[in-house]
């Protein structure tokens, strides 16, 4: 039998200790909007009248939001588009013959044993 994706979503809410206020919370922080009672029949036996199936955006949404309720929002990335990247002097010359980017390398010579 394989697992479905309510029966991940139950593991996971067994696992973690989380109520169905919390998961609602943790929906939200992904901009989700669910209510208990429509989250409370994900998690309700198969051959309940009133079980849903968990569909993958739902389950995928969780899971984002879970990353930031454990980890926390990430932090805003700083626009550094004015700097120039820095350039050793030794590295700024590109090579012009395939040769000259072996200059210097000397292959391993066997050693003779007289």
């Amino acid at each position: 039998m394989d697992m479905t994706n309510n029966d991940i979503f139950k593991k996971l809410r067994v696992a973690l200790k989380l109520r169905d206020d919390d998961i609602v919370k943790i929906l939200e922080l992904v901009d989700f909007r669910i209510t208990t009672s429509e989250l409370g029949a994900f998690f309700r036996k198969e051959d309940h009248p009133k079980y849903m199936e968990c569909g993958d955006q739902i389950l995928r949404n969780f899971l984002n939001g879970l990353v930031i309720h454990l980890r926390g929002p990430m932090p805003e990335k700083k626009a550094n588009s004015n700097k120039k990247p820095v350039i050793n002097k030794k590295d700024s010359k590109p090579f012009s013959k395939k040769t000259e980017a072996h200059k210097g390398f000397k292959s391993p010579q066997k050693k003779s044993n007289d």
